[in-house]
């Protein structure tokens, strides 16, 4: 199974990418990774307390990439990304042209639109210059606008042809428990790789995932891989045998309090001690570097 590092857009999330070859980190609440703590009277991050626990290799993005020495791309991020069309950066843009990533999945940013954040659009410009941009980056996975809650699924339909023929490309339509199962079938039947959404917004609920094994099944009894949309219950994981899915989870460490550790076969959540609070940023780095290492184990085992 196949797990993508989602919801990289902000700016502190980006640095994290933009700035990120090879990071090393050891120990866990003490030691090595003492520095991810601050007592909570303090309020500047003591960067002389990192020492060496880290060793980064910088790469800038869009600010030039052979500035001070050569950088090897292909050392550069052997991992899984997925990124949002809503949210992209020039630095991103970068690194999907130079294809850095093992692989790439390009969301159409339609889960934006569906929360209300992303407001008024003229859907025929947005799907062509999501068109233009895939054709322009030689994009290979991207997902369709299904924003069936929005526009209805004629709507939806008649934006995924545009797509197709604006890029030239097939993308990967998102099934909605609304569209039925027949729908469903049909998808699997046309497309080699189709998605499940709803799943982060509770349309298909908890009670509802023991419906997934069907799914997984229709899918692969017609060839096609199928991809959990936000789908990351680490249990779930092991019981349901999807090709890929993608997570947030990496970031909300950090504003839970606690540091994820990867322990061999999954990812177990450390409390910050009493008393001190995680700084952000190392906080990030070092959840990151442990789902990385999940997202290894993940593509081998599950």
């Amino acid at each position: 199974m196949k797990i993508f590092l989602a919801n990289t857009y902000s700016s502190w999330r980006g640095d994290i990418l933009e700035n990120y070859m090879k990071i090393y980190l050891a120990g866990t609440l003490t030691g090595n990774n003492s520095y991810i703590y601050r007592d909570m009277n303090v309020h500047l991050v003591d960067l002389k307390r990192i020492k060496k626990d880290m060793e980064i290799f910088i790469a800038r993005g869009n600010c030039g990439w052979m500035t001070g020495k050569e950088i090897k791309f292909n050392d550069f991020l052997d991992i899984y990304i997925l990124e949002s069309f809503f949210y992209l950066d020039d630095w991103m843009k970068v690194l999907i042209k130079k294809k850095v990533f093992k692989r790439f999945l390009l969301d159409s940013g339609a889960f934006t639109f569906m929360t209300g954040v992303g407001g008024e659009v003229n859907w025929e410009e947005y799907v062509d210059k999501y068109a233009k941009f895939i054709k322009e980056y030689d994009v290979e996975l991207f997902f369709e606008l299904d924003i069936d809650s929005v526009v209805g699924l004629k709507k939806v339909e008649e934006l995924r042809g545009r797509l197709e023929e604006k890029s030239g490309k097939r993308c990967i339509p998102v099934w909605h428990k609304s569209r039925g199962k027949e729908y469903f079938i049909k998808m699997c039947e046309e497309y080699n790789y189709v998605a499940i959404g709803g799943i982060v917004t509770k349309e298909i609920t908890g009670r509802e995932h023991k419906h997934f094994p069907w799914l997984i099944d229709i899918a692969h009894q017609n060839n096609a891989k199928i991809h959990g949309l936000g789908y990351t219950n680490l249990k779930g994981l092991k019981k349901y045998h999807f090709d890929s899915v993608d997570s947030t989870a990496w970031i909300y460490g950090n504003r839970g309090g606690y540091l994820y550790k990867f322990t061999g076969n999954t990812l177990k959540q450390i409390q910050s001690p009493e008393g001190l609070r995680l700084k952000g940023r190392e906080a990030a780095i070092h959840n990151f570097q442990e789902w990385i290492k999940f997202q290894k184990y993940a593509d081998k085992n599950l």
